[in-house]
């Protein structure tokens, strides 16, 4: 089994992490399917605790990630704000410039790991 490297990479404003890997996934989750409550069961979470992290999410930013519609006769649903998209950008751009820069040393690591 080939061991596995990720990036764990927090941002906090006060107290609240405002950004972090569960968030930014759950913000890709609710691109894909419009929809928290579809984004919520997609990590086997509820509505509530999805809704949680979306609302900490938004109270901890300039401006909203999530921008969500009222459900009625065609239901609701939720989209990404032009800051949410920046957030999921950024953050796997993040990821990406880490995990590149650290290569030589992520494969001197892994290579410590038992097969």
């Amino acid at each position: 089994m080939k061991p596995k490297v990720q990036f764990r990479l927090r941002v906090y404003r006060d107290s609240t992490i405002a950004i972090c890997p569960g968030k930014v996934a759950l913000l890709e989750a609710i691109a894909t399917t419009g929809s928290i409550s579809a984004a919520a069961r997609a990590f086997g979470m509820s509505y509530r605790r999805a809704w949680v992290l979306v609302d900490e999410m938004n109270r901890a930013l300039t401006s909203p990630a999530v921008d969500t519609a009222t459900g009625g006769t065609h239901g609701g649903g939720a989209t990404l704000t032009a800051t949410g998209q920046a957030i999921v950008e950024r953050y796997r751009a993040i990821e990406a410039a880490a995990e590149a820069a650290a290569a030589k040393d992520i494969a001197a690591l892994t290579r410590l790991i038992a097969p």
